[in-house]
């Protein structure tokens, strides 16, 4: 164990390097502020198109973040077999949703990718053990784009996005984020975009204010307790909260937390981003872990 766990730090040393390249020197001596890992609770696509209290909360989040660089895992890619990447110098824009106001197929997100930055990811994710491919075809998908959309309007940080492995369990996705934990030296944000609690079937479509349903806000006490203990194991036995299946039929939009939850330094204290509901059970609780 301690031999592989050795070669692990060699090789996810050597991969650090690339990064740097790609981002340059981080300041006086190379000094460079260890950037957030956050969790952002992306709500409905028609969040890009809002100027209330969480769009400016995303923004507040982005002004302070003082990063170089997003890796960004969302709920709306999962990818069969290996985990991949995308790896173009500027990826398209994915309008995956269907049924909403024309102004919303019509915005764009022109950030730039990082192919130098998306292979230091594949070759971190490999030496960790995780089969990863770079994907120079693939977009970012709503997830991704929206909230960065608000928290880095200005769309000058080249950005990467990271599929997640389909059936994978907390504990996987957390392994995740561990492997990509020291890219936060070097200024690489980690973000995981999906929802505290989803479940498109409980929503109040018509009234975006509607009143918190009990069981929503239940499951979402749950959460924020075991955060504000730091039970991050605790998390991974998410089935064990009150009206799980409920709040989550299906878990892929409570995976991305996992990746974030993995990416923790012992030194992170915990900063909310967001508080509140959207839609009567559409939990937009969203979180910064900050060296």
């Amino acid at each position: 164990m301690g031999d592989e766990l050795d070669r692990r730090v060699v090789l996810q040393g050597a991969a650090a390097a690339g990064v740097v390249g790609v981002l340059g020197a981080g300041g006086p001596g190379g000094g460079q502020a260890v950037a957030p890992a956050a969790f952002i609770s992306h709500g409905s696509p028609m969040v890009a198109l809002d100027a209330d209290a969480y769009p400016q909360a995303l923004r507040r989040f982005g002004g302070e973040a003082q990063a170089r660089a997003l890796v960004v895992v969302s709920a709306h890619w999962e990818t069969p077999g290996e985990i991949r990447v995308t790896a173009s110098a500027q990826p398209s824009l994915i309008h995956d949703f269907y049924g909403f106001p024309e102004p919303l197929y019509r915005l764009r997100y022109g950030a730039p990718g990082a192919p130098s930055l998306a292979e230091d990811v594949v070759a971190r994710l490999k030496a960790g053990g995780l089969p990863t491919v770079a994907d120079a075809e693939r977009g970012w998908d709503h997830g991704a784009w929206v909230p960065l959309l608000h928290a880095f309007p200005e769309a000058k940080l080249p950005v990467v996005q990271v599929s997640m492995p389909l059936g994978a369990s907390p504990a996987d996705i957390a392994r995740m984020g561990e492997f990509l934990r020291p890219l936060r030296a070097q200024g690489v944000l980690l973000m995981g975009s999906g929802g505290i609690v989803h479940n498109l079937r409980r929503l109040n479509f018509q009234e975006k204010a509607a009143s918190v349903e009990p069981w929503a806000a239940a499951f979402d006490a749950w959460i924020a307790q075991k955060l504000e203990a730091r039970d991050f194991t605790g998390l991974q036995s998410w089935l064990d909260a009150p009206n799980a299946r409920l709040a989550h039929p299906r878990a892929e939009h409570l995976m991305p937390l996992y990746f974030v939850l993995g990416a923790a330094l012992p030194e992170d204290r915990l900063t909310p981003v967001f508080e509140g509901f959207h839609h009567g059970t559409l939990s937009m609780r969203s979180f910064a872990l900050r060296a």
